[in-house]
């Protein structure tokens, strides 16, 4: 095993948005097809005329500080992008509930399992250049990869990984990296972790296996992984302020700390190190800032950086995930199917396409959406362990499609409680 450590150690890795558990292939599209013919159930026609979706961002603007004034969040910070335009960009709340240090559009949040979008879009300009394929066994380029049964580890793809569709049980050894073990030598043990299928057969969320994508961008390039997202997308789109890892989140000039529930109500804990072990997984920070141009980005409006073919790869449906159908409130109520692509959840949204992710760590949650017919798009990031403020998304997007209006939030019917809305 000697030179699967070598190449496991020249990544890093990390976490997850918790997820269901296994489900068949046989029930979601054919993902080695075109993609037009994996996404036909999604495509929708336009709606006549979205509502006045400034006027929009303000009422979402209005629900978002009253969250933190009312709920009393620590904070959060939200971007909304339409048409390529970035139409709101605000910080709300705090980034430390004992300074009082106001949130701002630059406070850089930890992504958690947001950052496996950005692990999938550089595999997708890789296979682009010629340099990973996406159907090609990974064991053509990590030689010392196992699993339990040879046979089936023979088999796995970066399509696979990036899917989810390894064969293995739903965050396999992710309590090992929890307990603060190497990545390398926890990947090393994959060849012994239960199987539930073989490679390609079903879902099963991953974080470790995930992770295998940093040891093949460092096969293709000769180049760590965090260093290629940082050249190849951070740079180019002009995220400024995203980073990897925790000293890239401590030595940003505003960064917001983890909160978690005590007696007193929210405390700031120290930022946990564990799952930035696996970069392509968890590793990522952004801001609100940040988060806006990665929306305009995958919503295609920066070709020069990503073109309509990644974007088409990384978008299509691979694996059917009927659990996110069957989980509360908005999911169960607006999503009509649910599938993973290549570090990209797609589901269909009261018969739109909506392309979607979230993620949590200790202290930190987020999630980022869009609609590509649409062209709407939304991120929020929050520095505690509160559900409130996914609620966001589902109204912001009700609004928008016209939707019948539902209460995600929890919020009395109340009129703005102040004028001054976030920090700009």
């Amino acid at each position: 095993m000697k030179a699967m450590k070598v190449i496991l150690l020249a990544s890093m890795f990390g976490l997850a948005l918790l997820s269901p558990g296994q489900t068949r292939l046989a029930d979601a599209p054919n993902a080695n097809t075109a993609n037009t013919a994996n996404t036909a159930k999604f495509i929708t026609k336009k709606p006549g005329a979205l509502r006045d979706q400034t006027l929009n961002a303000r009422n979402i603007e209005v629900l978002a500080q009253r969250l933190v004034t009312e709920k009393k969040l620590p904070g959060l910070a939200m971007a909304i992008v339409q048409d390529g335009q970035v139409i709101s960009v605000k910080g709300y709340g705090v980034t430390d509930s004992q300074t009082g240090t106001a949130v701002m559009p630059y406070t850089v949040f930890r992504l958690a399992s947001l950052s496996k979008g950005f692990a999938g879009t550089l595999s997708g300009q890789l296979v682009e250049e010629g340099a990973m394929s996406w159907d090609s066994p990974i064991i053509n380029q990590l030689p010392a990869f196992k699993l339990k049964d040879f046979a089936s580890g023979s088999k796995v793809t970066v399509r696979d990984v990036l899917s989810h569709r390894v064969g293995l049980r739903d965050h396999t050894y992710d309590s090992a990296l929890a307990g603060d073990q190497p990545y390398a030598l926890i990947a090393e043990r994959l060849s012994d972790a239960p199987m539930t299928c073989s490679p390609g057969d079903c879902y099963g969320y991953q974080n470790i296996a995930y992770s295998l994508i940093g040891d093949l961008t460092f096969a293709a390039t000769g180049d760590f992984y965090p260093h290629q997202v940082e050249k190849r997308i951070f740079s180019p789109l002009g995220m400024s302020n995203a980073s990897y890892g925790l000293d890239g989140l401590m030595a940003s000039a505003s960064w917001a700390k983890p909160h978690v529930r005590g007696k007193g109500g929210w405390l700031p804990v120290a930022p946990n190190e564990n799952y930035y072990k696996v970069p392509p997984a968890a590793g990522v920070n952004a801001s609100a800032q940040d988060m806006a141009q990665w929306l305009r980005a995958q919503m295609g409006h920066r070709p020069d950086v990503l073109s309509k073919e990644v974007l088409n790869q990384i978008h299509t449906p691979q694996v059917a995930t009927p659990g996110e159908i069957r989980s509360s409130g908005w999911r169960s109520e607006r999503l009509n199917n649910a599938y993973y692509g290549l570090g990209w959840r797609v589901m269909n949204y009261s018969g739109r396409t909506m392309i979607f992710h979230g993620g949590a760590v200790r202290g930190f949650r987020g999630l980022i959406a869009f609609l590509p017919d649409q062209d709407i798009g939304i991120v929020v990031l929050w520095n505690s362990e509160s559900t409130m403020p996914s609620g966001l998304m589902p109204t912001f997007l009700d609004a928008a499609l016209g939707l019948p209006h539902r209460n995600w939030l929890g919020l009395e019917e109340l009129g703005p409680v102040s004028d001054e809305v976030g920090a700009d």
